[in-house]
């Protein structure tokens, strides 16, 4: 008895190193068949404040990157009213989830608040340093100060977002509602947030920066 099973482990230790060539490319094949991971991390931009959860910016992106080709999720992790240190606060907690890579869309309310500016920039450094140290692909979806702030403010709040994508080496789409902004028929009675339309346009805007961060995930994979 002792003999034939000896014998069976052996000739499946056999079976098992001739199978090993046709078997490795087939695990490797498994693994790349698994869809990129992007998270949308911002405020009610992201969130999709006042919309369907059809029509919120990660949906609406997941699905325009899905029909150009690409294998692709895009988690939402957008906060209505989260400013850039509220942003700070949950970076650990939401990155304990696996993303290949990060959109961050945060400011607005920093600077609808009329926020100091240097606060906003010193918080947006931490945060955007803080999943660089993750080694997460980064892309930057910038903000622009309402005109009425004043061309001092605006000067001190817009170039937050370009000189930190610099600094990290991120991507940088630079204004996140162009095409969108003070357009009453792309927004809400509020005239802040992208109705379902604003959000169409949003995405297909962005959606070359996006499809270069892919490539940069692909890349650095």
């Amino acid at each position: 008895m002792r003999s034939v099973t000896v014998r069976i482990r052996a000739l499946l230790a056999l079976a098992a190193l001739l199978l090993a060539p046709h078997l490795a490319p087939l695990m490797v094949t498994a693994a790349a068949a698994e869809p990129i991971r992007l998270v949308a991390f911002g405020d009610s931009l992201t969130a999709g404040y006042g919309l369907g959860p059809k029509d919120a910016f990660p949906v609406k992106l997941e699905a325009a990157l899905r029909a150009r080709g690409h294998d692709v999720t895009v988690a939402n992790a957008g906060v209505s009213g989260d400013t850039v240190a509220a942003g700070l606060a949950r970076v650990d907690w939401t990155f304990s989830e696996p993303y290949d890579g990060v959109i961050v869309e945060l400011g607005a309310n920093d600077a609808l608040r009329g926020l100091d500016p240097a606060r906003t920039r010193a918080d947006f450094d931490r945060l955007v340093g803080q999943i660089a140290e993750k080694d997460i692909p980064i892309l930057i979806a910038g903000m622009l100060a309402p005109p009425n702030l004043g061309e001092d403010y605006g000067r001190a709040f817009n170039g937050i977002f370009p000189d930190i994508a610099a600094k990290y080496d991120a991507l940088l789409y630079p204004f996140f509602l162009d095409g969108v902004v003070a357009d009453r028929r792309l927004n809400q009675p509020d005239g802040i947030h992208p109705t379902a339309e604003g959000i169409d346009i949003i995405v297909a805007r962005i959606l070359p920066s996006v499809e270069a961060l892919l490539e940069r995930i692909r890349a650095e994979g």
